[in-house]
Order: structure tokens, then sequence, then C-alpha cells
């Protein structure tokens, strides 16, 4: 290459070598990618896809970890309106694709939508050359984990997902606990929220109200089916409606299963049970669910086997269903999240228990009298800076090491998830053939591995 034309643009194509980050793996026969990186005293010029709601703290995320704002979209002006007026001169946009195509000196962007246009935002993002933070759930099926993590590999970009607390030293010990057999073998493991704080189990679409003006709704449905502006869509209640969110497993279990995943290493589950639900039906997801995850023996981290293990997953509204508390911990001691138990994670192990937080936060051992003396191993796993995804992310387009939450480890984690919602929605047991990216025992499941896209919209 000729030196004296060596652009900015070309100068951010070169690549580095990619490692897998601590406790991270690949897909099973794919090879690390590379990631394109910057100088380390190169400022990332950075775009944000979503301003509103849970977009704004993404677009002041990366700001902080030291991006420059060159450009800002919003379907949604109304919602966006707020965050905007603090970023007074920088251009805004309706639709993410002109906002693209106009400045070409975005090196990242963030995509803080309603899940049903994650992977379709993301896609395009990355297939010019950008570096990308997706919110969770990572995508809107299976099929979209899959695109969304090949294309990663091959356009050789940074990317991370937003379940923050895998950057945390919370999970990092609770994985550091199960792996120097704290607790024993780890048969049993219980996941609960409190979710849906939104609505769920309406049966049919909403009335049609006038469109705001503020608001694109077209760009808004982006590839789901058309339907009639209702404002019970957006912002937010979009998460209970399957055309848009992934209702509560979707949108909570990305953070409390995490630490489950990573400890345990659960790879492919045999199968998913729907033990129960209430008010599921083809519009929205259920008021309440218990599914039951079987995963079979296999090898962890180091080498170590694990036994075959079953995950449960408890959702309900305002925390009317949660799981038993185990009769071995005193009743008067909490477990999940401190204070108030509404959320959280709890090992079963031969030797005891262990619990922690929504985010993995303040891991316990407990019965607490069993572990009196016991002496915690030192930490073995990197802490990350401030535990913070978007330091971690933007120290990734730079450097060419892989972020905590990448597209790697991001896109298997979700796609279990993710067969969850399938089982929830055929109201069936399932079976997952991972290979085949087939369930084999219900066709009406099956055909919910991939979508549709409306008209003019695809991957």
């Amino acid at each position: 290459m000729d030196n004296k034309k060596l652009t900015r643009r070309s100068f951010l194509a070169g690549t580095a070598a990619m490692t897998i980050a601590a406790g991270c793996t690949t897909t099973k026969g794919k090879a690390p990618a590379k990631v394109s990186v910057k100088s380390p005293s190169e400022m990332v010029n950075f775009a944000g896809i979503g301003c509103g709601g849970k977009g704004s703290s993404d677009v002041q995320g990366a700001l902080d970890a030291g991006c420059n704002l060159v450009a800002m979209c919003d379907v949604d002006e109304k919602n966006a309106a707020k965050f905007y007026s603090t970023k007074a001169g920088v251009p805004t946009y309706r639709d993410y694709r002109v906002m693209l195509d106009k400045h070409k000196d975005i090196d990242a962007v963030n995509v803080s939508t309603p899940d049903h246009m994650h992977a379709m935002i993301a896609i395009h993002a990355m297939k010019m050359g950008k570096h990308v933070y997706v919110q969770k759930p990572l995508a809107h099926s299976i099929h979209e984990c899959r695109e969304m993590q090949r294309v990663a590999n091959e356009m050789k970009v940074a990317t991370q997902m937003g379940n923050q607390g895998h950057c945390g030293d919370g999970v990092r010990e609770v994985c550091e606990l199960i792996w120097a057999g704290a607790i024993g073998d780890v048969k049993k493991v219980v996941t609960w929220t409190n979710r849906p704080i939104w609505p769920q189990s309406i049966p049919e679409p909403l009335p049609e109200e006038p469109v705001p003006e503020t608001l694109d709704w077209d760009l808004w449905l982006g590839g789901a089916p058309f339907r009639e502006y209702n404002h019970g869509y957006c912002p937010f209640n979009w998460r209970g409606w399957w055309d848009f969110g992934c209702g509560a497993l979707g949108d909570m279990a990305c953070h409390i299963m995490d630490p489950a995943n990573w400890a345990l290493t659960l790879g492919v589950p045999t199968s998913v049970e729907v033990a129960m639900q209430e008010g599921n039906n083809a519009q929205t997801g259920p008021d309440k669910s218990i599914l039951k995850y079987e995963f079979p023996e296999r090898k962890g981290e180091h080498g170590k086997m694990f036994p075959a293990v079953t995950l449960e997953w408890w959702d309900g509204r305002d925390g009317n269903n949660t799981p038993p508390h185990p009769p071995e911990i005193p009743a008067e001691i909490g477990i999940g999240d401190k204070g108030s138990g509404k959320n959280g994670t709890l090992f079963y192990g031969s030797k005891g228990f262990l619990t922690c937080e929504t985010y993995g936060g303040s891991p316990r051992l407990l019965p607490e009298a069993d572990f009196a003396s016991y002496k915690k191993p030192e930490p073995s796993i990197p802490r990350l800076e401030k535990g913070d995804p978007y330091i971690d992310w933007v120290k990734s387009i730079k450097s060419g090491k892989p972020s905590a939450s990448n597209f790697n480890y991001a896109a298997p984690f979700t796609e279990i998830i993710l067969l969850g919602n399938l089982a929830l929605r055929a109201s069936t047991n399932i079976q997952w053939d991972i290979q085949n990216m087939r369930v084999t025992n219900s066709e009406e499941a099956n055909k919910l591995v991939t979508k549709q896209y409306r008209e003019g919209w695809s991957l």
C-alpha cells in the first residue's frame, strides 16, 4: 500500500489476531475471528441508533468511555427529545440507513431498539464495517443469532451485547467459586424474575389510534408484520408482544442466566420443558411461566467435566411466581437480590448453595454457618476496568482483543434463551438439534426458529 494514500478508513481496516476473552468460548468448530482495530490514541467516531429510554444510557455510556458522538437516530422524536436536548448541534435522523450512508466517518454504533430490529440494524452496520454494541437479547430469533455471529466474524468488527453484568466482578467470583468446587457438583440451578412489569397476556391487537407526528410508525415497525399504531406498543411495552419483543424471558434471562451459563459452560440443552404458563397466546407472552432446561454432561473451563444439570426459569408479574425457599437455608436468609429477592440465581451443589443477584453481583455461599471458615479462591479471571461494558467495548475496538460479551459468547447464549420462547409460544416441550438448527419434535415450534420480514426489509 502507498503510505501517502493511507486514509483513516483504510487504517481502520487493519486487523489484529483475536483471542477469546476470559471465560468466553467460540461456537464449536469456528476459529477465532479477527477484529478491526484503531490506534489507542484515535478517537472512536460513534453514532447512536435508539436514543430514547435505555438507548440514552447506552449512548452516554459510549461517550463516557471516550467516544466522539457524530450523529444520533431514533424513529420516536418525542421519546428521544430529552436526550437530544443534551447534545445540541449533533445531527439527528429517523432512518438509520440514511444516517449511516451520510456519515462515512462513523466507526461504531449502538443498537438500542425493540428486539425485532436488533439483527437487521446490526448486520447492516457490520457489513459497512461498523463496530456494534447491541442491547440484550441479542436477537429476536435463533436464525438471527446465527447470522449476527457469522457476520461479526466475517467483517472482523468489535461486538458487545448489553448484558452488563457479564463485565462485572460478581459473575467472575461466581465462576471462581464454582470452578474451585466450593459447593461441589451442581446438578440444579434455579433462576427467577419479577417480570413482566409491562402488559402481557393480551390476546388481540390493540385498536387503531392516530400516529403521532413525532413518530415514524413505518420505520418503527421495520421488518415486523404491519399493524395499526396504538400507544400501548411503544415506547417500552413492546417487550410483551411477540412481533416486537421476547417477553420476560428474553428481557431478563440474558442477565439472570448469565452466571450459570458462564460458570457451568451450559452449552446446548437437549430439551426445554414448559412446566407451567398462564396467559400465553399468539400475540403476547404469558403473565407467568416456569421452564426447565436439561443440559447433558459436558466439558467446561480448563477441561473440568460438569455433570448433567437442570436449569429452571421462573417469571411472574410482581413476583407472584417465585421458586420455593430451600429448607436447608434458614427462612430469614434471603436469596437472590439482597433485600428484595425479586430476581436472582440459586445454584444447588452437593456441598451447599450459591446465590447471586440479577447481574451476578453479591455472590454468597449458603447456609452461612457451613461456610464460616471457607477461604475463597484467589481471583483468576481478569477484572475489567470499572466493570464497564462500554469501556470494555471501546478497548476492544482499539486493541483487537474481544470484549467480554462479544457475539461468539452472546449469540449461543441468546440461542439458549430463545429456545425457551419457542417452547412457550408452541406450548410444548421441545428437543433441539443444534447442528441442523431444528426443533425435532414440534413443527409449530420449528417454524419460529426463523421469521418472515415485511416486504422491503431483510437481513
